[in-house]
């Protein structure tokens, strides 16, 4: 089980990416797995934003485009979509008096940390080595041998 953060599915995407080919047999390998894997709403805004941003991407997608590729992902059989449960303040305090530095942009990532505890999800696939900072991740870079 682990989520697949933004960075990982922008570079799947846009075929302009250096780390595209990587990316894209990652993604392959998890949408045909027996495994779950997840990600969160605000990382798959968070995708839309960059893939769709023309002072971001080489080659933009547009709207439409990016929506029917986070649309795969939702009907891979083994992917889901962590959103926060009635017990989610608790788990958010908890992190937050283990991470009592975290503050500005880094929420971004510990609201992805607080729902990968929430749901029992301990490692991240990613490229974004603030998620180390979270001690109680795994933190795993797929575009890296």
């Amino acid at each position: 089980m682990f989520v697949a953060d933004t960075n990982v599915l922008v570079h799947a995407a846009l075929s302009s990416s250096p780390h595209h080919a990587r990316a894209a047999a990652a993604l392959s390998e998890w949408r045909s797995s027996d495994s779950d894997w997840f990600a969160t709403w605000p990382i798959l805004y968070e995708f839309l934003r960059v893939v769709t941003h023309p002072a971001v991407a080489e080659r933009p997608l547009s709207l439409a485009d990016g929506h029917r590729f986070v649309d795969v992902l939702l009907r891979t059989p083994r992917f889901r979509v962590l959103v926060e449960s009635e017990r989610h303040d608790d788990v958010l305090r908890d992190v937050a008096a283990e991470c009592p530095w975290v503050r500005g942009s880094l929420l971004h990532d510990f609201h992805t940390a607080v729902l990968m505890r929430e749901h029992g999800v301990k490692e991240i696939r990613t490229a974004d080595s603030d998620f180390l900072k979270f001690r109680f991740l795994r933190v795993v870079n797929p575009l890296v041998s």
